[in-house]
C-alpha cells in the first residue's frame, strides 16, 4: 500500500547522541547481515528480560522489532510514469466459492499495474463469512518487485491493483502469476490459500 510521507516529528536533535544513533544503524545492518535478512521476532520473554534490564517499555521494544520485521514495507516503491497503453489479460480460477480474475494490465514506461477482481454469492445459509477479510500478495520471480497499492471490497465483490516493477512485456504468457493469501496484511503467516494464474 502506498504510504504517507514521513515528516520529522521535531526540529529538537541532541548532537551529543549522534554517535549512539550512527552505532544504532550500524547494529542493525549488523543484525540483517548476521541473520541472512530472516531475523525472525524476538520471543516475548526475551523482550520483558531486555525490558527491566534496560528501563524500557515493553511496548516500544516490540514496536521496534515489528518495525525491523516489516523492514520490506519501507523499501520504496515504484511509482507508475509515463502510460503507455491497456493490456487484455482475461484469465481467471475458480476456487471453492470464490471467482477470481485477472482483468487487465496497465503498461506504463517504468512499470506495470495489474488489476485482481474476486467475486463470490452472498446468500447467508452460503456465505456466513461474506465480510471476511482478504489478503493476497503478488509473487512472479526474483526479477519482479510486485506491491499492492490499493484495494477495495464490498458483500460480494473485491478489487486490488499492483504495481509491478520493471514492467512486464505486453505478451505476458508463460508468465505464472501467484497470488498468496495472508490473514492480515503486513503479516508473514500464509493462510496456505494460493491461487496461481
Amino acid at each position: 500500500m502506498k504510504r504517507m510521507p514521513f515528516e520529522r516529528p521535531t526540529g529538537h536533535y541532541d548532537e551529543r547522541i549522534i554517535d549512539i544513533d550512527e552505532e544504532i544503524c550500524s547494529l542493525i545492518k549488523q543484525r540483517k547481515e548476521i541473520s541472512d535478512h530472516n531475523p525472525g521476532f524476538p520471543p516475548f520473554e526475551y523482550i520483558s528480560q531486555w525490558s527491566a534490564a534496560f528501563g524500557l517499555y515493553e511496548d516500544l521494544l516490540k514496536a521496534l522489532f515489528g518495525t525491523m520485521f516489516n523492514e520490506e514495507y519501507f523499501r520504496p516503491m515504484v511509482e507508475p510514469y509515463g502510460f503507455r497503453k491497456h493490456v487484455a489479460v482475461l484469465k481467471s480460477v475458480e476456487k471453492g466459492e470464490r471467482f477470481y480474475t485477472l482483468t487487465s494490465m496497465r503498461q506504463y514506461t517504468n512499470a506495470s499495474v495489474l488489476i485482481l477482481n474476486i467475486d463470490w454469492d452472498i446468500e447467508p445459509e452460503i456465505r456466513s463469512n461474506a465480510h471476511e477479510h482478504i489478503h493476497f500478495e503478488l509473487y512472479i520471480d526474483e526479477q519482479y518487485d510486485c506491491r499492492l497499492i490499493s484495494g477495495g471490497s464490498r458483500s460480494d465483490h473485491a478489487s486490488y491493483k499492483y504495481v509491478v516493477s520493471p514492467p512486464l512485456p505486453d505478451d505476458i504468457s508463460g508468465i505464472q502469476f501467484r497470488f498468496r493469501r495472508y490473514s492480515h496484511p503486513f503479516e508473514k503467516m500464509e493462510t496456505g490459500d494460493e491461487i496461481v494464474f
